[in-house]
């Protein structure tokens, strides 16, 4: 059974527009690795949730305190308030009102 036109278009077109996307999104990805390492070096700490993140993290602890994870995502959610508070320019988007606005959970 022979392909249809359409098929060997469609094929033809995933092979040359999937390496460029692939491409595309690695060096995205590697450049913001650099941005990241860079602070690191630079300030000695990085924040390591983005405020979206965080959020989520501070949710699911105030709804599950009794999971066996819980400590360890306290001690974490505690870390990066921490660096957020102690370093001068964060890797994601924190408005200093927003770092402000973090409390410190009880571990």
């Amino acid at each position: 059974m022979a392909l249809s036109t359409l098929t060997w278009v469609s094929m033809l077109v995933s092979l040359l527009l999937l390496p460029g996307v692939a491409a595309a999104v690695l060096v995205r990805s590697l450049r913001t690795e650099e941005r990241k390492l860079a602070l690191l070096r630079e300030q000695d700490d990085v924040d390591s949730y983005s405020p979206r993140a965080l959020s989520d993290l501070r949710e699911w602890i105030r709804a599950n305190p009794d999971d066996p994870y819980a400590p360890i995502a306290r001690r974490r959610y505690n870390e990066c308030v921490r660096s957020l508070r102690a370093i001068d320019e964060p890797h994601y988007d924190w408005s200093d009102e927003q770092i402000a606005r973090l409390e410190l959970v009880d571990e």
